[in-house]
């Protein structure tokens, strides 16, 4: 019995050797591959109970582990969609059917529908601005959506928003009426100081709007809002009907600086819906009027390109010039990454000894933070690996040579003559 397990034990270490020299090819053909995690071969022994005298050989077990924690060097590269991690995050994929995974290989290009998509053909995932911020749902992947940029969609974007800064000056000494302010849009109305912005409309048309700022008494302002292209002849007032758009009093206190319970104007756009104007920003000091102001919304235009900042906001660039948050990308963590289960494509699923996915942003804990214009390289050492290869074959051969003695020592016995 002890030559059966002698020869045994040769072929449990040949094949643990054998394993070895597998992952030493796999790690050797991917030592390219974006994101690749090498793997290793891990020995543990496996004793026979031995009776009285006798020795009972085992055997040796190989355990596989996949270095998924082991970051790999970041190289630059000159598109804008490829992908790095300087952390310990995993990028959100899924398949053609919809299945998610995780990986580090941030490869991605845009396919014929605009959807981001790595070298093996796994989709991008990450949150939309759709709906307003988005927030990370931090125990699984539902909310995500397929990251999907498309050149040829033209958007037009009503102004919902914006800001009016500036000085309104504490020295003019005309103080207008209120009744004959333009908020009451009287052919008579006076005025102390005017500007005009443009808004956006829902079809992403350009809107005139004029903003008249009246003093009317020590510390207070009117503040009149006018549809400019309802203005009158030779005037502008009065305005036609429905010119007057909104209105609001401002009041400063003692140190020109703005008080009370007032601090926007709200009004609608013809064609557009209400908009807030925030004038938080305005003083009243001894010097002269100054303004300036910025609303949201664009025109229609096309993407002219796509940039990805740090924290994972996909912002896409229009041809007049205005930027809009597409998509937030996210990051996903696992408590035992190396305890994650390797899938083909770089990719990686949980397993009952990773702990469960858990979703956040990016510099969030230690997810670290999405690199555009790099990739991930992946881990594999080619000078170990190569040692690792020669080490296994000459363990190999010394354990072939512990199966053909074994075999040579049983003819032995089976051709003893009495």
């Amino acid at each position: 019995m002890s030559l059966y397990g002698m020869m045994r034990t040769g072929v449990s270490g040949m094949n643990a050797q054998a394993n070895r020299l597998s992952t030493v090819a796999d790690n050797i053909a991917n030592s390219d591959t974006t994101g690749y995690k090498r793997s290793s071969i891990e020995f543990s022994s496996l004793v026979m109970p031995t009776t009285g005298g006798a020795y009972n050989s085992g055997g040796v077990n190989s355990t596989i582990r996949t270095a998924i924690s082991d970051r790999g060097d970041l190289k630059g590269t000159t598109s804008v969609s490829d992908l790095a991690i300087r952390g310990d995050g995993f990028f959100v994929v899924q398949d053609s059917g919809g299945t998610p995974y995780m990986t580090r290989a941030g490869s991605f290009v845009p396919d014929a529908q605009g959807r981001l998509v790595n070298a093996a053909g796994y989709q991008l995932m990450a949150y939309s601005y759709a709906n307003g911020v988005p927030a990370a749902t931090v125990n699984g992947f539902q909310g995500l959506v397929p990251v999907q940029i498309s050149d040829g969609k033209m958007t037009a974007t009503p102004s919902t928003s914006g800001t009016f800064s500036g000085n309104l000056p504490s020295g003019a000494n005309a103080i207008v009426a209120p009744a004959t302010a333009p908020s009451g849009n009287a052919a008579t109305a006076q005025y102390t100081n005017k500007s005009s912005m443009v808004v956006y409309d829902n079809l992403g048309n350009k809107v005139m709007v004029d903003i008249y700022f009246t003093k009317t008494a020590a510390g207070s302002w009117d503040v009149a809002v006018f549809d400019q292209s309802k203005a009158a002849a030779g005037g502008p007032f009065p305005y036609g009907a429905g010119g007057l758009l909104g209105n609001a009093t401002l009041t400063f206190d003692g140190t020109g600086k703005l008080t009370g319970a007032t601090d926007s104007v709200t009004f609608t756009p013809p064609g557009g819906v209400p908009l807030k104007l925030d004038l938080k920003g305005l003083s009243q000091i001894g010097t002269g009027y100054t303004a300036t102001g910025q609303v949201n919304g664009n025109g229609p235009s096309n993407i002219e390109k796509v940039t990805i900042g740090k924290d994972g906001t996909i912002y896409a660039q229009y041809q007049d010039g205005s930027t809009k948050p597409l998509y937030k990308i996210p990051l996903a963590q696992v408590p035992s990454p190396d305890r994650l289960i390797q899938q083909s494509g770089n990719v990686f699923t949980q397993s009952p000894d990773s702990g469960d996915v858990q979703i956040g942003f990016a510099s969030e804990g230690k997810r670290g933070e999405i690199i555009s214009g790099a990739l991930e390289n992946s881990n594999v050492d080619i000078a170990e690996e190569l040692t690792n290869m020669i080490s296994s074959q000459r363990s190999y051969t010394a354990n072939s040579k512990v199966f053909q003695t074994g075999s040579e020592l049983m003819d032995i016995l089976v051709n003893l003559k009495r």
